[in-house]
């Protein structure tokens, strides 16, 4: 909720208290302005509900109150724009502009695995492989005769008539997740069908229930994504690697479907063959360039520049683009013959960090 509070020097102070649910995730987040030395201050406070909150502040010395309300909204828009809301049973996007949009349903997100781990992943036989497209994330509904395409953040989104179409043609409901590239889905798993929900169910048996769906029915724009298992991985990871495919994801065959992003490790993980990551532009260059930007521990770091195809809009400074590249620089955070891939409407600033890059470290420079 949002409180005013009026003090005889006219000066108001409001606080709001955000909430997140999702999975096993119960998140609370409350932000205020509150006076301090005759300006005024902007506070915060985060983390489990019920638990002791993490506590901090967004001005280091009081300001005024149109810096600190414009300071303290801008808070608020972040938060809610990632789901956070004022809504005591943390509900995504209640009570948001986004409210229309939020259809409820979370997709599995994954962390990448450890390079020292890749090579019992391949050779283990607890976790099945599959290519991962390069593409943007899409969870598909049918409801009737309604399809509903879902993004990475839950929210209800448009899609291809292609795909549309091909849904239709099943004759019971569904909720299947994948990748969406061009005009085609590509489907790695099935969450529920005919009334059944299967995300309590092992990866493997909602594997074989998707193969079996999408084998009794004509669909010519829904692609299976094919799982490999011990021996047959270790020549598929080859394969992919020397065709230059983006990358594989290893999938636990027990492991249930759980929405959202584990804060380390996971059941699912990925990993790329080539280096990618998510970036906020700064401003607009010569040559139809951009200069690009990442958060590190709350602090703006730049991260070279990129040229932006014929073939694309030029973004705008703000918004979230993501790029290919070779490696960064730990020195100068650059990255190193990066290719500009699109925009990112899906990725919110505050994923855009330092955290996403893999380093190289320069040459030392010889002393004068």
């Amino acid at each position: 909720m949002v409180r005013l509070f009026a003090f005889p020097n006219i000066i108001t102070m409001e606080s709001i208290t955000l909430y997140f649910r999702e999975g096993s995730s119960d998140k609370v987040y409350s932000a205020s302005i509150d006076p301090k030395d005759g300006g005024h201050v902007v506070n915060f406070a985060y983390g489990r509900r019920g638990s002791t909150l993490t506590t901090g502040t967004k001005t280091q010395a009081p300001v005024d109150y149109q810096t600190a309300k414009s300071i303290f909204d801008k808070l608020v828009r972040e938060k809610t724009a990632k789901g956070y809301t004022p809504g005591e049973d943390g509900t995504r996007y209640q009570h948001t502009e986004k409210a229309a949009r939020a259809t409820g349903i979370q997709c599995q997100l994954l962390n990448p695995v450890i390079e020292e781990r890749v090579e019992d992943l391949i050779h283990d036989r607890e976790h099945w492989m599959q290519e991962k497209m390069d593409g943007r994330r899409l969870l598909l509904q049918k409801e009737g005769s309604l399809i509903t395409g879902i993004n990475r953040l839950g929210l209800g989104v448009s899609i291809p008539k292609t795909i549309a179409d091909s849904a239709s043609r099943y004759r019971h409901d569904f909720l299947i997740d994948g990748e969406a590239v061009g005009d085609t889905l590509h489907v790695f798993d099935l969450l529920f069908i005919a009334g059944e929900d299967l995300r309590t169910r092992a990866f493997a048996t909602r594997y074989f229930r998707l193969r079996d769906m999408l084998d009794a029915f004509d669909h010519p724009y829904l692609h299976l994504v094919p799982s490999y298992c011990f021996p047959e991985k270790k020549e598929w990871f080859h394969r992919f690697k020397e065709a230059g495919k983006e990358g594989v994801v290893f999938k636990d065959v027990e492991a249930p479907y759980t929405a959202g992003r584990p804060s380390s490790g996971g059941t699912q993980l990925k990993h790329k063959f080539h280096e990618t990551a998510s970036f906020i532009v700064t401003k607009l260059n010569d040559k139809r360039s951009v200069s690009l930007m990442l958060w590190e521990n709350g602090k703006v770091r730049p991260a070279g520049n990129v040229t932006i195809p014929p073939n694309h809009d030029i973004p705008k400074p703000g918004e979230v683009v993501e790029c290919r590249y070779l490696y960064a620089f730990k020195e100068s955070g650059s990255i190193y013959q990066p290719v500009f891939l699109g925009r990112r409407d899906d990725i919110f600033h505050e994923e855009c960090t330092t955290s996403q890059l893999k380093y190289k470290s320069e040459p030392m420079k010889l002393a004068a």
